[in-house]
């Protein structure tokens, strides 16, 4: 095996273990005999747990920011809500082991971390949209941030939970959401307040 080649099988063993285990649960050890390999092989490689550990999440955060970023590609606002969402359960559903370890030891309402790390970037993305279509609409842009966050982490959260659930299929409970998050935006007051007795 190449060099490069085992730096993969390791970085793959690794992506499982993580997943299945978490960064506590997972010993090198443990990834060295799933490598057929001894440990000090992990060791040159990646310098111990946090290094393999700090390039299995950079690679999963990064596909999935592409992933997300790539289907913000213009368009009706509700087609790019769907496209967003759609992306992300597209990521939960065809890289579920890569989502487990993302959100794992990062959970979305941390406010650090590499999960809400990467949310924030998305809703950034999602800010600047919300901003220009409440600009176009008479709504304050100034809070573009604040409905961004709201989006982004309803889906981030549905995400977690169809982790598991799995049911219903990847479409409908895209259209769930969108259908919420849309009809709720169609019908926004230009200055919302409670209504507490």
């Amino acid at each position: 095996m190449t060099g490069a080649e085992r730096r993969q099988q390791l970085l793959d063993v690794a992506r499982a273990l993580f997943a299945e285990k978490g960064f506590d649960g997972t010993s090198i050890e443990e990834i060295a005999n799933r490598a057929n390999v001894s440990k000090p092989v992990v060791y040159e490689h990646f310098g111990g747990k946090e290094g393999i550990y700090a390039v299995v999440v950079d690679r999963e955060t990064q596909a999935l920011l592409n992933r997300m970023v790539s289907t913000l590609h213009g368009g009706h606002p509700k087609a790019m809500l769907e496209q967003a969402a759609s992306a992300l359960l597209g990521y939960v559903e065809e890289s579920h082991d890569g989502f487990r370890i993302l959100v794992r030891d990062s959970p979305v309402a941390s406010s650090s971390g590499t999960f809400s790390t990467l949310l924030n970037d998305i809703a950034s993305q999602v800010e600047h949209i919300l901003g220009q279509e409440f600009d176009a609409r008479g709504y304050d842009d100034k809070l573009s941030a604040l409905y961004a966050q709201a989006l982004v982490g309803m889906v981030a959260l549905t995400g977690q939970w169809w982790l598991d659930a799995r049911r219903p299929k990847r479409d409908e409970v895209v259209a769930h959401l969108v259908n919420l998050a849309w009809n709720g935006l169609s019908n926004l007051e230009h200055k919302p307040k409670l209504r507490l007795n």
